[in-house]
């Protein structure tokens, strides 16, 4: 799916996933594959992806241009110093896909995108795509962790606008529907893609614009409204469906409430809200405490229907549902 033709930033696609979950594989697919792509891509550690036919095009700035012309950086320092030394070599890509290793938390990435004023007018956050081995993920996701460690596959999963669930062959028909009823449990939004040795179409992953709520509720009105509890109860995918109108005051009163007393928890939120008064959608996302909100669609004669998702930890459904309720104008 191409990008929208207004947007004219660079998409930036995450790779996300457990150990072993078949990262480096699709990495790989991506940078051989006679996609005519120009994408470069930048990894958390050194040596995960073949570069054996690279050229070091500037060592200092740790860029590699690979054999089909793809461009490969190595994250050695900070992510933010990586992708502007990227953004003085705009002519030499279209895009950009940040593979993050297997222990790896993806918030702080994807709110590189949101710190950083100049970032955020070149580059856009375009998918976290999270990769899932099928026969293993049960088992990570029931890992007792340490008090105060985070489990790295439930946040992973969590985070995720598409799901790879990779190596399907691995397991049997009834043990399949059982690992993605699993994942739909702590991620009932995202789509997943079952796949064998990562071999998707790379369309289902690259430049599909699902940051953007307002195109994914376009052809799936009742996307965020679907809900369920995970394996640790602590984590939930809350989506709520609201008709009528909002006073702007009581929303950003009530948002500025709930990010900061629930923000360290919250660890994805979207929604398209109707402000009273207004001929077009108000489309926000956040992640965590971090968020972003801009004018969407005119609503026409469509009905006036407030749409929110937010998947993170100890999240009271009456409560999230209750106080917007009281920003509505006509309670």
């Amino acid at each position: 799916m191409a990008k929208p033709t207004t947007d004219t930033r660079v998409p930036v696609t995450v790779l996300t996933g457990f150990l072993g979950s078949g990262k480096t594989t699709l990495l790989n697919r991506i940078l051989t594959e006679q996609h005519g792509l120009r994408m470069a891509v930048i990894e958390n550690e050194f040596g995960e992806v073949g570069v054996d036919d690279a050229l070091v095009l500037d060592s200092k700035e740790e860029i590699f241009e690979m054999n089909n012309g793809c461009i490969c950086c190595t994250v050695r320092g900070d992510l933010i110093r990586i992708l502007s030394a990227l953004m003085r070599r705009r002519d030499r890509f279209d895009r950009i896909v940040i593979e993050t290793t297997g222990l790896a938390d993806p918030a702080p990435v994807a709110q590189t995108f949101f710190m950083d004023d100049e970032l955020a007018e070149q580059l856009r956050l375009d998918a976290i795509v999270t990769l899932v081995d099928a026969a293993h993920i049960t088992a990570h996701l029931d890992e007792v962790k340490p008090e105060g460690v985070e489990n790295e596959a439930v946040e992973q999963l969590a985070f995720a606008d598409r799901i790879v669930l990779n190596k399907t062959d691995l397991v049997s028909p009834d043990e399949l529907i059982a690992v993605i009823k699993r994942v739909r449990s702590i991620n009932a939004i995202a789509p997943v893609i079952p796949a064998l040795q990562a071999g998707i179409e790379l369309a289902e992953i690259l430049d599909v614009g699902a940051f953007d709520l307002e195109r994914v509720l376009e052809f799936d009105p009742a996307f965020l409204t679907e809900s369920d509890h995970c394996h640790d109860t602590s984590v939930t995918s809350v989506g709520l469906e609201i008709p009528g109108e909002v006073d702007v005051e009581l929303l950003n009163t009530w948002l500025g409430e709930l990010l900061a007393t629930k923000g360290v928890d919250i660890f994805r939120s979207k929604g398209v809200l109707a402000p009273a008064g207004s001929a077009v959608e108000y489309v926000f996302q956040g992640v965590h405490m971090l968020f972003d909100g801009s004018d969407g669609r005119e609503w026409g004669d469509r009905e006036r229907i407030n749409r929110m998702v937010f998947i993170g930890r100890n999240l009271d459904r009456g409560e999230l549902d209750s106080s917007f309720r009281a920003c509505l104008v006509n309670k």
